[in-house]
């Protein structure tokens, strides 16, 4: 399918397990943290119990994904050992595939161990927020598994990465570095890939504008873009409040990426993503 926005061909249907889903029309992504120490406090989660009820919630608002996490990536957050990880994300992931088998599970992880984990307990999908760099056995697993991977960019580690921010042309060396890593990845025989430019990951202030601004550009890569901007410090700083007060910032750039080409919104505020995109929509319709 041809985006009517583009002269370029964007792939739109992402095969879960045989089930073909449409990202021609946008999409939202959930976000369940079972962590301590997440930037956000509200994304936070800390019992079986709790997770279930936020996704249940987050399914009743209208997310088609939830990405589930259990190691904070936001910078200076503390490491985990990968059995951690697992004892934290496992039980939620069992329950929420038990209680709502029809929902789309993505697994936010850099490690190939706990991808596959929650992968055989039923999970669909890989949300890496390194693009293979912390652990080399990532692309082979998720080739190996048959699921579909979310390739972000990044430099460094969620410890160094405020200190990485350099470059000499921040969209082209975006876009050589998932060229590279979506040949790789074809050559494993990975078909189902979305993109993320990585909001906040070794990028200043500045610099995430300048990626939103340019974010268009990415439909290049032929591939369905993920926006992850939800709550950022690029909204909450910019308007010198704190993250839980930047829902309406955050809507605002949800809208400027749908307008440049998003096609999955990762957001802590599922019901307010889905009404922003269902408003786009409306207007696109008419347009």
């Amino acid at each position: 399918m041809t985006d009517k926005n583009t002269l370029f061909n964007v792939k739109r249907t992402i095969n879960f397990r045989g089930r073909l889903l449409d990202l021609g029309t946008p999409r939202v992504m959930g976000i369940l943290n079972i962590t301590p120490d997440s930037f956000y406090a509200g994304s936070r989660v800390s019992s079986v119990e709790q997770g279930l009820k936020t996704a249940e919630q987050m399914l009743q608002d209208g997310a088609t994904f939830i990405d589930i996490g259990a190691y904070s990536s936001r910078p200076g957050a503390a490491d985990i050992t990968e059995e951690e990880e697992l004892e934290r994300l496992l039980p939620v992931v069992k329950a929420i595939v038990k209680e709502f088998p029809e929902s789309i599970l993505s697994i936010d992880t850099f490690r190939s161990a706990v991808a596959r984990a929650a992968i055989l307990e039923g999970a669909h999908m890989v949300n890496d927020i390194s693009g293979g760099e912390l652990d080399a056995k990532m692309f082979e697993t998720v080739a190996e598994l048959h699921v579909p991977y979310i390739l972000m960019h990044m430099k460094g580690t969620p410890r160094t990465m405020k200190n990485l921010c350099q470059y000499d042309d921040l969209i082209k060396e975006i876009l050589i570095y998932f060229g590279e890593k979506l040949n790789r990845l074809k050559e494993l025989g990975v078909t189902d890939v979305i993109a993320d430019p990585g909001f906040g990951f070794a990028k200043t202030i500045d610099q995430n504008f300048e990626l939103l601004n340019q974010f268009h550009s990415l439909k290049i890569l032929g591939i369905p873009i993920l926006a992850g901007l939800s709550r950022k410090s690029m909204i909450w700083k910019t308007l010198n409040i704190q993250s839980d007060e930047a829902l309406n910032g955050t809507t605002v750039l949800n809208t400027v990426a749908l307008q440049k080409g998003a096609s999955i919104l990762r957001v802590h505020d599922v019901r307010e993503a889905v009404q922003t995109i269902r408003l786009f929509q409306a207007l696109n319709d008419r347009g």
